[in-house]
């Protein structure tokens, strides 16, 4: 083996590698980005999830024993309540994790040792469920000035733990309406910004625009098919789903598939703003792969968006999959509408508009 030779071959990759901006940025961002999400951004020890207080007591005691519990760090109220129903309709809409509701009738269940309080729990994510078990661990008994005299100690009140939409804790009901948004996100992204860089390639774009055809009349029309491709996998996921898990769909089956409509829409103009910046079908990979990493991580698949730092989750707002996994996950677990998870529609069609603008917008750039 000749050492000059091999030197020689050895400079040239590093030159190549050194002119290739899109893998150099892998080299440095892959190994960087995954120590900052897995460092900063992950966390399973949940605290302050988003939850309301009812309480239909209103006296000195219940407004002390609701202090108690927000004191644990584990709720954080976001929202006002007045009943236990009025907690139920925000669980459905997605709007609180924890709902506690202190009854009118506290002081005398304190006294006879009952169930005082109730904690009302979104368990359509197991984690946030074993999170909210702590609050069954907090002694409600006041202390002995606070008591009716009396030489017999009173007994610590339970807090009764109810968990609402996946009682069970089955890891299925959880994973597999998000694998929907995976699964779309994993392929229509893919599918899109390859395709397009492959016809570039090929020399087909070039006499596609020649046609009379209008720029964005050609983008819409190249991503209709992955659209129809999408609602494809999405009822593969849902038949495999009902029958290998009994994921239910407590909601409308019609809304599941305009919520997964919005998500490949959202992924095939995303692809399309990654068309227009690769160089090729490998770059245009490359590139997706950057998408795919934080969207998995920090939208709340894998890891709870609760448990985040804040700069963690703003990041996740702009990532269409977190608002995906809000919506089916509010359709098929908890029978919550498209009305009633309205934010997360708008957060959805603005992400299309936007990207759908940048693409069209840069596409024209690129080959006039």
């Amino acid at each position: 083996m000749n050492g000059r030779r091999l030197w020689a071959v050895v400079q040239k990759e590093l030159r190549q590698i050194r002119r290739d901006r899109i893998t150099l940025a892998m080299i440095v961002g892959i190994p960087l980005l995954q120590l900052t999400l897995f460092g900063y951004a992950i966390n399973l020890n949940l605290r302050h999830l988003p939850a309301a207080i009812a309480d239909e007591a209103r006296t000195s005691q219940s407004r002390q024993l609701a202090m108690d519990m927000i004191a644990t760090g584990v709720i954080a109220p976001v929202a006002e309540a007045n009943s236990a129903g009025e907690l139920m309709r925000l669980l459905r809409r997605g709007e609180i994790r924890v709902g506690v509701a202190i009854p009118a009738d506290v002081e005398r269940r304190l006294a006879r040792g009952e169930e005082a309080v109730q904690v009302l729990v979104d368990g359509s994510d197991t984690v946030v469920q074993s999170a909210a078990l702590q609050l069954a661990q907090l002694p409600l008994a006041r202390r002995a000035e606070e008591r009716p005299s009396s030489s017999v100690p009173l007994p610590a009140a339970p807090i009764g733990v109810v968990s609402f939409y996946n009682p069970q804790r089955v890891s299925a009901i959880n994973i597999v309406p998000g694998l929907i948004g995976i699964i779309l996100t994993m392929t229509m992204v893919m599918f899109t910004a390859v395709g397009i860089v492959r016809e570039r390639e090929r020399g087909n774009m070039e006499l596609l625009i020649a046609t009379p055809l209008g720029r964005a009349e050609l983008m819409i029309g190249k991503v209709l098919p992955y659209g129809l491709i999408g609602l494809v996998q999405t009822s593969l996921i849902l038949l495999l789903g009902l029958l290998l898990f009994a994921v239910p769909i407590r909601g409308s089956v019609l809304d599941v598939y305009w919520a997964s409509l919005l998500l490949i829409l959202a992924n095939l103009s995303m692809g399309l703003l990654i068309s227009t910046r690769a160089q090729s079908q490998f770059q245009a990979m490359q590139m997706t792969f950057f998408i795919f990493l934080p969207s998995i991580l920090l939208s709340g698949f894998m890891f709870p968006f609760d448990g985040m730092p804040r700069p963690a989750q703003w990041i996740a707002e702009a990532l269409p999959l977190t608002h995906f996994l809000r919506l089916i996950r509010g359709i098929m677990l908890r029978g919550a509408g498209l009305a009633e998870l309205w934010p997360e529609v708008l957060a959805l069609l603005g992400f299309i508009a936007l990207m759908m603008t940048l693409a069209i917008a840069r596409f024209r750039k690129r080959l006039d």
